[in-house]
């Protein structure tokens, strides 16, 4: 069975919850066996598709579930496995897993499941993933500030050299050369788990909604220490504004200060600054040494978050002088799940059929496509998942 991407697109029509990514719509695919898997060390993010009654085609569906809630996770997927075994049986459907949970669980996955469950490589799936997000989704990249929020991107005919900046529990920073070529260039153990455990640690909030929530209705500057804080004004001679930062968390270190005096929504946009501040600087440094002018911000600790969003926007475009963009997803958090579920693929009987990797890489190398759209109709994008069904 194929999966036929031509004409999909995102599904703005319906009412979702905040932090949540909207389900993707494939007009022209009825059905496919597939559910895919990333677990991470804060997050389990999961893709599966589905069809609704009386509608035309189907559509990619996302769930996360928190790691440490694992056994729900597993039974989403469990109650997703009954389903399509009821309208497929004798089918033998596979599961793939991806992140390090992959490996962590992979035993309990296998047994509680009873279902064959293939790992794929992490960061191979991140890339995939975004390859087909930026390459095939209309609508679905954007960038970010305050007086601009969500400006769409244009359908990148050739989006390499590019860089992906992933922020799970910890960060990861890769290099995209091709469809097919990346590496692995930095990282920082300071990530979205950091963020996590300093709240849960300082603050009443039970998840990282919760937490993000709180930052909204903050105000870093009672807890901050800024430059106007240290020179009573700008210090223009260097270009620092008085509400720069000059020290996360500053102010709370001083004598005779009641501890108690400092909320903990405060607290949670000083902490989110410090971190977003930080990833933002690391990004640029690796991209100015890579000679790489965007930048693709990926992980749930994004979530559409309008604050990270800005400070990673302010803090790529402050330092780059404007050289380098800073780039959103509306899927950010599903990288590796949906990467996960575009590995689906057998035989290949039909010589057409290629990995979506394999295609992309196609298409750049082809001269005479001049009109990529035009092609993409003509032809008929097919990324092969689960053909054993036919």
């Amino acid at each position: 069975m194929t999966m036929n991407l031509i004409g999909a697109s995102i599904c703005d029509e319906e009412l979702i919850v905040q932090g949540e990514a909207r389900d993707i719509q494939l007009p022209n695919t009825e059905h496919v066996s597939q559910i895919s898997v990333d677990v991470g060390g804060s997050l389990a993010k999961v893709v599966y598709f589905s069809r609704k009654a009386g509608t035309k085609g189907g559509r990619l569906n996302f769930r996360k579930f928190e790691t440490e809630k694992i056994d729900d996770c597993i039974a989403f997927i469990s109650k997703l496995l009954e389903e399509s075994r009821a309208n497929r049986p004798g089918h033998e459907f596979v599961i793939k897993a991806t992140g390090g949970g992959a490996h962590l669980y992979y035993d309990r996955l296998r047994e509680t499941l009873k279902v064959n469950i293939q790992r794929e490589d992490e960061m191979e799936c991140l890339i995939t993933g975004l390859n087909f997000l930026i390459t095939e989704i209309p609508f679905e990249v954007f960038t970010y500030s305050e007086t601009d929020p969500m400006c769409f991107e244009e359908t990148p005919e050739d989006p390499f050299p590019y860089m992906l900046v992933n922020i799970g529990s910890g960060v990861s920073i890769l290099k995209v050369t091709s469809a097919t070529s990346f590496e692995r260039i930095s990282g920082t153990s300071l990530g979205g788990g950091t963020l996590w455990g300093l709240l849960s640690l300082l603050t009443g909030a039970k998840t990282f909604d919760e937490m993000l929530e709180a930052s909204q209705e903050g105000d870093n500057r009672n807890v901050d220490m800024l430059v106007g804080d240290i020179y009573g004004s700008d210090y223009s001679k260097v270009g620092l504004k008085s509400t720069t930062i000059a020290s996360s968390m500053g102010k709370v270190f001083k004598k005779n200060v009641d501890k108690r005096q400092f909320k903990p929504e405060d607290i949670s946009r000083s902490l989110l600054y410090m971190v977003s501040n930080n990833i933002g600087q690391i990004a640029y440094l690796n991209a100015k040494a890579h000679g790489l002018d965007k930048i693709y911000f990926g992980g749930c600790f994004i979530r559409g978050h309008p604050i990270t969003m800005n400070t990673l926007s302010y803090a790529i475009n402050f330092w780059s002088k404007g050289t380098i963009k800073a780039l959103f997803l509306r899927h950010e958090g599903y990288l590796g799940a949906v990467g996960a579920f575009m590995k689906h693929r057998s035989s290949r009987r039909n010589s057409r059929s290629f990995t979506l990797s394999e295609q992309l890489a196609q298409k750049l190398a082809d001269p005479d496509m001049a009109d990529l759209e035009e092609k993409l109709a003509q032809d008929t994008l097919d990324v092969v998942a689960d053909e054993e069904s036919d």
